[in-house]
């Protein structure tokens, strides 16, 4: 229960961190949209105003990162809504959207300045004119980009966003670009006249590079590919959960680098259910600690594999829905082979007739387990709840004697628990003895069943028995 309270009160921490995230988001995105439209005046306007082909290049890939920036700006927005039944896993898959439509936009522009830069060589056109101011605008180029570049970055670093990761890469990619625009106006100046269409085909190449990457890493997401080193994570920290939670199966899909994660793990058969509830807090917990802010639904289900005999046999008899418990499990050793006997409890009112052809069922399949040659079922109603009824203080008062003087003769000490209850089938007998505490568990049990057995028999009106052993 500790651990549920704990997991919902992270989960509206986390509701509150991801509105934060989103404004910061928002307002990097804002500030992206403004230095790049900054950027692209200064590149178009004293590119076209000096014939230079690389600044002109250069203004049409920042005028990409206008469009793009906005795309970015509308799929932070649309990324941050909460999850509705038409979008289970929420909307945050709009960010490698915009990523990708980031990268459509600098694959246009890559062809343009391509195409451009080759006609220029071919047709050998005039090298553009230097003048200083150009070199002042590649400098402020390199500082917006540089500044804007390290925003995003850090940005997209600590929110774990694709869209704004795109844009930094982006803008690196600028800062690149504005180098290659520098070198080539240098050339020119040195008396390379193809150093600007050379230089423009630097830019193109790397708004290649950065589309194809942009391409790779958010089709691979939205392709529902998991990140190797994920889930490796999510892998060993289920496996030291403990060794009785196996992982059977284990599917992640990722969100804007957040990750859902559908968990199947099996533990042993007899567990009971609030065990196997706590199994799946745990592995849950495992999870999200080394994939923080997961959002994990895990299955539990009873072991098939691995299992001894006991187990088995266990797992075969509870698999009958109508078989509400199974005990008493006896394993008999002979020569090559074993025989099991065990104890099914069936629903008071369900007949003989469907007990037994359950009963069969049950016998078929543990015989099948190699080297089980026979098997032996006990089938039992499962107990009713019985009414309570007042008690007789005299006659439990004699009664009370002689089981303290009975427990006295076995253990030499007094019980240290006694209680009597009345009810329709009889008295019910609730017993705690003392035992040495070097004895093993199985004397104990053996002093219990004995004392039990005794207690029936010269204890009149006695229905039921329950020792409890204690050192």
């Amino acid at each position: 229960m500790d651990g549920t309270v704990s997991r919902r009160r992270n989960r509206q921490i986390s509701r509150a961190t991801e509105s934060e995230e989103m404004v910061a988001q928002r307002r990097t995105t804002l500030a992206s949209i403004a230095a790049a439209g900054l950027l692209v005046a200064l590149k178009l306007g004293v590119g076209l105003a000096t014939g230079s082909l690389a600044l002109i290049s250069a203004g049409i890939e920042s005028s990409g990162d206008v469009v793009a920036a906005t795309l970015t700006f509308f799929a932070v927005r649309l990324g941050g809504r909460p999850a509705d039944p038409g979008h289970p896993y929420g909307h945050r898959r709009a960010e490698n959207l915009g990523a990708l439509g980031e990268a459509a936009i600098l694959l246009g522009g890559g062809v343009i300045v391509t195409v451009e830069a080759v006609s220029h060589l071919i047709s050998e056109s005039k090298a553009p004119t230097v003048h200083w101011y150009l070199f002042v605008v590649i400098a402020v180029a390199l500082g917006v980009d540089a500044s804007r570049t390290a925003v995003s970055l850090a940005t997209a670093r600590r929110y774990n966003s694709p869209a704004l990761r795109s844009n930094a890469f982006h803008f690196a990619g600028d800062m690149a670009g504005s180098l290659a625009v520098l070198a080539g106006l240098l050339a020119v100046e040195a008396g390379l006249p193809e150093g600007d269409s050379i230089a423009a085909l630097l830019v193109a190449a790397i708004i290649f590079a950065a589309a194809i990457r942009l391409i790779a890493e958010n089709a691979n997401v939205l392709m529902d590919r998991t990140p190797a080193e994920a889930r490796g994570a999510a892998e060993d920290a289920i496996a030291d959960v403990g060794a009785d939670i196996e992982l059977r199966r284990l599917r992640l899909r990722e969100s804007a680098g957040r990750y859902f994660a559908d968990v199947i793990v099996t533990v042993p058969p007899g567990q009971a259910v609030v065990e196997g509830h706590q199994a799946a807090d745990l592995v849950e917990a495992a999870v999200e600690q080394v994939l923080p802010g997961s959002d994990v639904v895990v299955h539990v289900e009873p072991r098939r594999q691995g299992l001894d005999l006991r187990d088995r046999v266990l797992a075969i008899a509870l698999a009958e829905p109508l078989v509400k418990e199974a005990h008493d499990i006896m394993i008999f050793e002979q020569p090559g082979s074993v025989s099991v006997s065990l104890h099914l409890k069936f629903p008071a009112d369900l007949s003989l007739g469907d007990a037994h052809q359950i009963a069969e069922r049950v016998e078929r399949e543990i015989a099948e387990r190699p080297g089980v040659s026979d098997v032996q079922t006990h089938l039992e109603p499962l107990e009713r709840p019985l009414r309570a009824r007042p008690p007789d203080e005299s006659a439990d008062l004699h009664a009370t004697r002689e089981i303290e003087r009975l427990v006295r003769e076995r253990t030499g000490s007094d019980p240290r628990k006694l209680r009597l209850l009345s009810t329709d089938a009889g008295r019910v007998l609730f017993l705690t003895v003392v035992v040495d505490t070097r004895a093993s568990l199985t004397d104990a049990h053996g002093l219990a069943g004995e004392l039990e057995d005794e207690l029936r028999q010269r204890v009149s009106d006695i229905a039921e028995v329950i020792v409890h052993t204690e050192p």
